[in-house]
């Protein structure tokens, strides 16, 4: 694809070496992978000013992996009130300025860490999703997702849960996206298996 950031399927970038929007944070080595959307991640992100502070924000934990054209939705309910007479946002419109804003936010869309977004995935305004939770292809996020939670569908819905209640306690406590680079490194064994007990036990 011409201009596309990306030169493979298998690469990726981490998303806050290459962010410009000051109402987007996004913790260490979360990365986007865009080839077949061809276009950076902030693109994806939708209806967010650059030059506002009263927005709404968009919050991405650590060691987070988004697919090729995962959108994020934004700005609230982008001024289209269901509660009044007509949705039409005239209020945007030169000719109607007199019009009263119809904009209502939502409140920060938080994503927490090692959370795995699939392709093609919507999140809606205001959401968040929990700690290692994981969002199917193409689904369409318009509610809270509970950590460690795998999601799908449209509206999406929990399918199951990655682990058992027991065990995502001891890694919600644990948290080992807060330790530092060279204490991962050493336990890559540990955090690459589904021993979780063991995990958290040995971890050097």
């Amino acid at each position: 694809m011409s201009g596309n950031p990306f030169s493979s399927p298998f690469e990726g970038y981490a998303i806050r070496d290459h962010l410009t929007n000051p109402n987007i944070s996004v913790g260490r080595r979360t990365y986007y992978s865009g080839y077949y959307h061809g276009c950076h991640f902030e693109e994806n992100v939708r209806y967010l000013a650059p030059d506002r502070t009263d927005v709404d924000k968009l919050r991405i934990g650590s060691f987070c992996s988004i697919g090729s054209g995962a959108v994020f939705m934004m700005a609230g309910n982008q001024g289209h009130r269901f509660d009044w007479a007509s949705t039409y946002p005239f209020h945007y419109m030169p000719d109607f300025f007199e019009a009263p804003d119809g904009w209502v936010p939502k409140g920060d869309t938080v994503v927490g860490n090692d959370v795995w977004i699939g392709t093609e995935a919507m999140i809606m305004p205001g959401v968040t999703i929990g700690d290692g939770a994981v969002i199917g292809a193409r689904s369409l996020v318009t509610r809270d997702v509970p950590p460690y939670a795998i999601v799908g569908g449209t509206p999406a819905k929990v399918l199951r849960y990655r682990f058992s209640d027991e065990e995502i306690t001891l890694l919600l406590e644990f948290r080992w996206w807060e330790k530092d680079d060279e204490s991962i490194r050493r336990n890559q064994r540990l955090l690459c298996s589904r021993d979780i007990r063991r995990l958290v036990s040995e971890w050097e």
